[in-house]
């Protein structure tokens, strides 16, 4: 990748001298986390969806999941300290995150929201998520994804 291709979350890591790893491949919004985790050439258990989420308060969390895992919303509720949560409207996201469906990074979102990772996450030396874009993901480890982003860890499937 040039250096302008550059997404908004490589710009953020960079800035905090964190190192990663960027991967590009044919951006399909269509392709579920299992295929991308294919494409990759990765265990779908190390690569990370981001999912936004707004609480019964109005307040919004971010949950960071394994791709093959669904959030269990009475779990993040729970962590969250909210009654309930459940999953933001698509046509929310962009404006709200800076970032389209597919592309949506726990990483330099638009607001730093509430944000907790599966409880799985910090057992892998490398786990991939989103750089802000369809077609790209970054590699890094988890100990800087979770400092980068605050994350909180949880269980959250």
């Amino acid at each position: 990748m040039g250096k302008t291709d550059k997404t908004n979350v490589m710009r953020v890591l960079d800035a905090k001298k964190i190192s990663y790893e960027s991967h590009a491949y044919d951006a399909d919004p269509s392709l579920s986390g299992e295929q991308i985790a294919e494409l990759l050439g990765e265990k779908t258990e190390k690569v990370f969806k981001t999912l936004v989420t707004r609480g019964k308060s109005g307040q919004y969390y971010v949950f960071v999941v394994p791709v093959i895992a669904e959030l269990d919303l009475k779990k993040a509720a729970s962590v969250s300290g909210e009654k309930s949560v459940a999953m933001i409207k698509q046509k929310e996201l962009l404006p709200l995150t800076g970032y389209v469906h597919g592309g949506c990074s726990p990483i330099g979102m638009k607001k730093q929201f509430k944000t907790f990772i599966h409880a799985t996450a910090p057992t892998f030396d490398r786990v991939f998520v989103s750089a802000g874009k369809v077609g790209h993901q970054v590699e890094l480890a988890p100990a800087d994804l979770i400092e980068v982003a605050s994350c909180e860890i949880a269980e959250i499937v």
